[in-house]
C-alpha cells in the first residue's frame, strides 16, 4: 500500500524481476512500506531469482510457538542494538520482509532500519496472523 496526497494507491512496483503471469515485479517499490501476506507468498515461490531475507521481530517466546520457514529470528526488544551488525553488512541490497504477530512491531523495525538508510525493507501487513489466516492455517494462532 502506497499513501499519496491523501489517496490510497495500491503497490506501485518498480522494475524488479517479474513475477510468473502476474504482471508483479519483486521487490516492491521503495515507497511502499508494507507487503501483502499474498504478495510475500508470491516471492517465497521466486525466492531462487530473487533473493530475500525473511526477519522475525517477536520476542523468544512467540518466536518458539510458530515461525515462517527459513525466517532468522531479530527481536525488536534488541533490534536498535543488533540493528547495524546484522542488517547494514554484507548484502545490504538483500531485500528484507520483517514479520510480527500482526504487523505493528515490524512497521517500526522497517521504519527503523529505512531511518538508517536501508532502503530494500518491507514490513509484511497484518503479520503471521494474517499469514496463517489467509496463506497458511498450519501455522499456529495464538
Amino acid at each position: 500500500m502506497h499513501y499519496a496526497g491523501g489517496e490510497v494507491r495500491f503497490n506501485s512496483i518498480f522494475p524488479g524481476n517479474q513475477a510468473k503471469g502476474f504482471g508483479m515485479k519483486f521487490p516492491p517499490a521503495t515507497t511502499d512500506f508494507e507487503v501483502s501476506v499474498a504478495d510475500l507468498n508470491e516471492w517465497l515461490s521466486l525466492r531462487e531469482q530473487t533473493p530475500l531475507r525473511l526477519v522475525d521481530c517477536r520476542e523468544e517466546d512467540e518466536f518458539a510457538l510458530c515461525k515462517l520457514e527459513s525466517a532468522e529470528f531479530a527481536p525488536l526488544s534488541r533490534f536498535a542494538e543488533e540493528a547495524s551488525e546484522r542488517f547494514g553488512g554484507e548484502n545490504p541490497d538483500t531485500p528484507i520482509v520483517i514479520y510480527c504477530h500482526h504487523g505493528m512491531r515490524s512497521l517500526q523495525a522497517t521504519m527503523f532500519l529505512r531511518q538508517r538508510g536501508i532502503d530494500q525493507v518491507w514490513s509484511l501487513a497484518g503479520g503471521i496472523d494474517a499469514w496463517s489466516v489467509e496463506i497458511d492455517p498450519d501455522v499456529t494462532r495464538y
